[in-house]
């Protein structure tokens, strides 16, 4: 019996993959959900029946957004993605209206909640909420999304179908309904049982050929295949080990989070980061030193470095949307570095160094072993894989303008979840901007204004490097009377 995956119509795997059983399983504890959401801010209100209309399409095409994950009653198979045959729409579509005024702090407090809120397990894995009544006439889109669905970059290409690229497309054909799949847990179980003495058989067979080949390997060549091995082990004491001390005032965890959001012309920040040799990313990560470097020296606790987890993207070409494909290099943060010109070299040379070790992507090697330990392990085990205080993702979206029913997407904020770590910042590029969303616990980022101010003028900092481009609050305003971090007097939208 063939132990290769199967594919639905979609050309999806439809058996998960054991780092999706594992994010899969986080959705239930607040320590280890890991969902995925984004907020974005429409130029006006779309009619709500060609909202509805787009989504109801796209779940045509995308299968994820009416496929449940069904678990068998006892582990004789992975878990499966079917169609759910009791799919309701209504269920995941949802239209709220914000108080007045409307302001984009306001979204940004209400994406929160809804990001510190568990995903029905038993449906889809989404919710979409048009949020209506943001000032100046504008909405938002609000997505959440888990994880065990796809990562950051697998979301933008399989979520396309919900855009345009006019505001009024012509009238395109309705996809075909999907076949729901009706099965239950225990039918999943007996599946499994029917097919494990051909999965024993197979994997036998395959640790016999694989060992042979590998004693084969090692007879011929002993010292070469065995100083491998020796390699790969340090490459691996490498990627989880100990890079960089904690720092002192992000220890504590909570289940409580904030989120804070700056607006940049892409253009601006790409100029300051070839005017010190690097790329955006590495602009990106010398920013977010940068603010916290003024964060800790304001609290009167400068340090030098800290760990900073940067997932890394594994996607070929020829990799279905679904799934999670991506790794953690793990960097020795330089906040201590004032200047930003070698803040920006310091992490370009610790980024091409991460890269190329040999087990980068060693937590999807032992995935497997850990998606069978008990839940409560998971917990315990929640950010100390990656060791980090910080974690930093940059999601490039869509280079053009693009529409959902009409309205024009203005920008798009990344809230990203907090798996044992004090703050998680997701770039995303959008339409000729650059958005930095920065979610914290409460308990470790302690002065939510001082913060504020301090990712400001920690990516002015970087972008004065290319000229005079200056970043703008998207979710607070600066006070008039400058303070210690020496922000600039500039407000937005709140």
């Amino acid at each position: 019996m063939s132990n290769a995956p199967d594919f639905d119509a979609a050309g999806l795997p439809e058996e998960l993959s054991p780092l999706d059983q594992i994010l899969h399983r986080g959705e239930a504890n607040p320590r280890t959900r890991s969902g995925i959401m984004t907020v974005e801010l429409l130029d006006t209100t779309p009619d709500w029946d060609t909202f509805r209309t787009r989504f109801e399409h796209a779940s045509r095409k995308v299968l994820r957004l009416r496929q449940k994950v069904v678990t068998p009653t006892l582990p004789t198979a992975a878990p499966r993605w079917v169609v759910d045959p009791d799919f309701n729409l209504d269920y995941h579509l949802r239209r709220v209206r914000v108080p007045e005024p409307g302001t984009v702090r306001q979204v940004m407090d209400l994406a929160e909640i809804a990001a510190q809120s568990p995903l029905d397990i038993s449906r889809p894995l989404w919710t979409a909420t048009l949020i209506e009544g943001v000032e100046d006439g504008q909405a938002a889109l609000m997505v959440h999304l888990s994880h065990a669905v796809t990562d950051g970059v697998g979301g933008v290409e399989m979520f396309a179908n919900l855009y345009d690229l006019e505001r009024d497309p012509p009238p395109q054909p309705v996809p075909p309904l999907p076949v729901p799949t009706d099965l239950s847990p225990n039918d999943l179980m007996r599946n499994g049982l029917n097919r494990l003495p051909g999965t024993i058989l197979g994997g036998v067979r395959d640790a016999f050929v694989g060992s042979v080949k590998v004693a084969g390997h090692v007879v011929r060549d002993p010292v070469t295949r065995l100083g491998s091995a020796f390699d790969y082990a340090r490459s691996g004491v490498r990627v989880v080990g100990p890079f960089a001390t904690p720092s002192p005032i992000l220890r504590r965890r909570s289940l409580s989070s904030r989120s804070e959001a700056i607006d940049i012309e892409f253009s601006e920040l790409h100029r300051a980061s070839k005017a010190a040799g690097g790329s955006i990313n590495d602009a990106y990560l010398a920013g977010v030193c940068g603010a916290l470097r003024l964060y800790h020296e304001a609290m009167g606790v400068p340090v030098d470095t800290l760990p900073m987890a940067v997932p890394v993207n594994l996607r070929r070409e020829a990799d279905p949307a679904g799934g999670n494909r991506f790794a953690g290099v793990n960097l020795a943060a330089p906040i201590g570095l004032s200047d930003p010109e070698v803040r920006i070299k310091e992490i370009r040379a610790q980024m091409t160094s991460k890269r190329e070790e040999r087990a980068i992507d060693l937590v999807g090697a032992i995935a497997p072993v850990v998606s069978l330990l008990p839940d409560s392990v998971l917990e315990t085990m929640a950010g100390s894989i990656v060791n980090a205080d910080v974690q930093a993702s940059n999601v490039p979206v869509y280079a053009g303008d693009t529409f959902i029913a009409g309205a024009k997407v203005l920008r798009q904020y990344g809230i990203g979840p907090l798996p044992g770590v004090a703050m998680m910042v997701v770039l995303v590029s959008r339409s000729g901007y650059c958005t930095i969303t920065a979610r914290y616990d409460r308990a470790s980022v302690t002065d939510q204004d001082l913060f504020a101010r301090c990712l400001l003028a920690g990516f002015d900092e970087v972008l004065a490097l290319g000229g005079d481009g200056r970043a703008v609050p998207a979710t607070f305003s600066v006070p008039e009377t400058p303070s210690s971090t020496a922000e600039p007097n500039r407000s937005g939208p709140q």
